[in-house]
């Protein structure tokens, strides 16, 4: 009998190891990595530079003084430098009469380049073919032909029939970490597998040629860009890796009506289509911002930090009901306690310095958006991986460091995650041919050089 009992008893034993190998194994298996990701660098011929940004303005023959004023002031103050991109009908002066063969093109010329060199480094470090993709996940906000980019990439690389495609558009500047969240739950109920995210945006089809001056800000703050990254769950694949997601926000704050209606595609009054940016867009960014790190702190931030955030709040709402006054201003918090790096989109030089002062960054930490602004303009849901690539290219990044990424999108929505560098990152990427010069000691504009007269008028 004592030996039946000890017989039972390990099998019992045996039973609960191999249970919890089973739940081991699953838990590892949901973790979210970042093998290699590139961002597209277009070819030359297509940079906007000072003179030719005048021109572009010139062209339109609808501006008046008032209009062509507004434009150039927005340009001299936008942060924006002379190398950014265009696609080719902007460049050629056709953007008043841009096709469908245009549009295509451009996004050919984004999608083949990055994703080429994606899967060349891809099979050299890690093996991974177009056929081991399992989940494809494409994200262009403006552009929808059918069949989809999505299934264009499928037919361009060979992919297997049983892969899983997703075509996202109207995400906006927040189309990644859509894109990556998507991921990230498919990763949850799927073991080893392999997922490719391709982000972009359409720039050349939706030109704006009206004079509306809500519709014209994107015209001077948007260019040409994208970035394809492959990301794994597969345990394996974590020594090979850059990065793995810790933790990923969501807020959307659609259900108001000025939020909603802030950031649109829109008709003016001559029927032209633009990209609506209304006075309420700093007001909607502001509070998806404050309800994003609502859920967002708690996950970054140590309990020690998380309790002194709270006592400077009680203390400031103490002092503001001992004496009359408006309401108490938000208790700063140590971001930096919790994360080591902080990619901000950098949608405009008033968002970079809006959001850094508000979280109380310092010029190190607001360099690599600043930068990436100046180098390649607002590439819309792909500058965020431009922001990183300018950290991994000064080698800011080692091993066990934490980045947080912030960043908002139309709807109104503000989206952030947290990464875990795996092992110390030098790859210069998409940098490589200018790194050496950024940060320059005086960050020159040549806009304000040529068109600065144009803010004393």
């Amino acid at each position: 009998m004592e030996l039946l009992s000890m017989a039972s008893a390990f099998m019992l034993f045996y039973c609960f190891l191999n249970i919890a190998w089973v739940v081991f194994r699953r838990w590892r298996d949901r973790r979210c990595y970042l093998v290699d990701y590139v961002c597209f660098k277009p070819s030359d011929d297509r940079k906007i530079s000072t003179e030719f940004s005048g021109k572009i303005v010139e062209r339109n023959r609808r501006l008046g003084f008032p209009e062509y004023k507004f434009l150039l002031k927005v340009i001299v103050n936008s942060g924006i430098g002379e190398e950014t991109y265009g696609p080719m009908n902007i460049v050629e002066g056709r953007e008043e009469s841009c096709t469908f063969s245009d549009g295509m093109a451009e996004m050919d010329a984004c999608l083949d380049s990055t994703l080429d060199e994606l899967f060349q480094r891809a099979a050299a470090a890690s093996g991974v073919t177009p056929r081991q993709v399992d989940v494809l996940v494409v994200n262009v906000s403006m552009f929808a032909p059918a069949p989809s980019l999505a299934s264009r990439i499928v037919k361009r690389y060979g992919m297997r029939e049983d892969v899983k495609t997703f075509n996202l558009a109207g995400m906006g500047c927040s189309g990644s970490l859509i894109s990556l969240d998507l991921v990230n739950n498919v990763f949850q109920v799927r073991g080893k597998t392999t997922a490719l995210v391709v982000t972009s945006e359409s720039i050349g089809p939706n030109w704006y040629c009206g004079k509306d001056k809500s519709m014209m800000l994107g015209n001077c703050l948007f260019r040409s860009g994208g970035c394809a990254m492959l990301l794994s769950n597969d345990p394996a694949m974590r020594r090979r890796s850059k990065m793995s997601l810790q933790c990923l926000v969501r807020t959307h704050i659609g259900a108001n009506d000025d939020a909603h209606n802030c950031a649109a595609q829109l008709e003016d009054d001559e029927g032209l289509v633009g990209f609506f940016l209304g006075k309420d867009l700093p007001k909607a960014a502001v509070r998806s911002f404050t309800e994003n790190l609502q859920r967002l702190l708690p996950k970054v931030l140590p309990t020690r930090e998380l309790i002194l955030f709270a006592a400077r709040t009680a203390k400031q709402r103490l002092k503001w009901l001992n004496k009359a006054g408006a309401a108490p201003a938000a208790a700063r918090v140590n971001f930096k306690a919790g994360v080591d790096h902080i990619c901000l989109h950098p949608g405009g030089a008033a968002v970079i310095e809006g959001v850094g002062r508000s979280m109380g960054l310092s010029a190190y930490d607001l360099e690599p958006s600043r930068m990436t602004l100046h180098r390649w303009g607002n590439t819309s849901a792909s500058s965020l991986w431009y922001v990183l690539a300018y950290m991994e290219a000064k080698r800011r990044l080692r091993k066990r460091d934490r980045v947080l990424m912030v960043t908002f999108g139309a709807g109104f929505k503000c989206n952030s995650c947290v990464w875990e560098v795996q092992r110390d990152l030098d790859d210069e990427g998409v940098w490589k041919d200018c790194i050496h010069s950024y940060p320059p000691k005086t960050l020159a504009n040549p806009y304000f050089e040529k068109y600065g007269w144009i803010n004393n008028e």
